[in-house]
């Protein structure tokens, strides 16, 4: 008998999950493209932490098609309690990554949509409705940017590296990770501060950034990349380089070469700990 897992099913439409998790994250990328420079409401969850009306909208937008398309699946969500099914499939989604950028209108922001099968990721979309870039993942069956392969970057030292990240809503670890690229500074060729962790996962799988570190991330902001970063050859690790989950809130992408060069260079340094 095979160990392979059971093909995901067709959804009612007889589309397959990865083009539902497609047009989920498209229709809740256009809502918030659509409402880009207009005015919005915005709240604040904590001190750094904002959420607008948009955000709802879009999320309302992707959910509606999950609802519709796989009426049977579990939903996780950033902005809306859990529900919960009993299926072994759970979509997971945050309507707008970079909530922040998207308010003060600088156009870098992200639709995160992934299908989990008893907690593990299979497939994973990330989409950036400004520059209609789509990168998609599923499990054996690689990463894609507009459906052209993509692969972690090619760099052999830190010193010829990109490094990207994001100082988050934890105020203490975002001082240890300043201090950490101070440490690592001048051995590499420059840094950026995304605004998005899920464009900068996606740009550490696609080699636009060499390599990217955050250590504050929920469920809906890492899911997508622990499919495209493996299959597009990089290795996805938290602070202390172990494997990474949906659980684990600290991630570190690259290649696996740049990964161990990364956790040599920065072992003993406070944000590791």
């Amino acid at each position: 008998m095979s160990d392979q897992p059971p093909p995901i099913p067709r959804s009612t439409s007889g589309k397959s999950a990865l083009a539902i998790a497609v047009d989920a994250a498209r229709s809740a990328g256009q809502v918030a493209l659509d409402r880009l420079h207009t005015p919005k409401e915005v709240k604040f969850k904590a001190r750094t932490s904002l959420v607008t009306d948009v955000d709802l909208l879009a999320e309302k937008a992707a959910i509606g098609i999950f609802r519709d398309e796989y009426p049977d699946f579990g939903i996780i969500s950033e902005e809306s309690e859990p529900l919960v099914t009993g299926s072994p499939y759970t979509w997971i989604l945050d309507p707008l990554d970079g909530t922040r950028n998207y308010a003060a209108g600088i156009s870098h922001f992200a639709v995160v949509v992934a299908l989990a099968r008893d907690g593990e990721v299979v497939l994973g979309v990330t989409y950036d409705p400004t520059r209609d870039e789509i990168f998609t993942g599923e499990t054996g069956g690689g990463a894609h940017l507009n459906g052209t392969p993509i692969s972690v970057s090619p760099k052999e030292d830190i010193l010829q590296c990109v490094l990207g990240f994001d100082l988050g809503y934890t105020d203490e670890k975002a001082v240890l990770a300043l201090d950490m690229v101070r440490a690592l500074w001048p051995g590499m060729q420059s840094i950026r501060i995304m605004g998005s962790a899920a464009l900068g996962l996606a740009y550490a799988a696609c080699g636009r950034v060499d390599i990217y570190f955050h250590h504050s991330l929920s469920p809906w902001d890492i899911a997508s990349s622990l499919v495209l970063a493996p299959e597009a050859g990089g290795v996805m690790v938290d602070r202390q380089g172990e494997p990474s989950t949906l659980q684990r809130e600290s991630v570190i992408v690259s290649s696996p070469l740049l990964i161990n060069q990364f956790l040599a260079a920065t072992q003993g340094l406070e944000w590791r700990k």
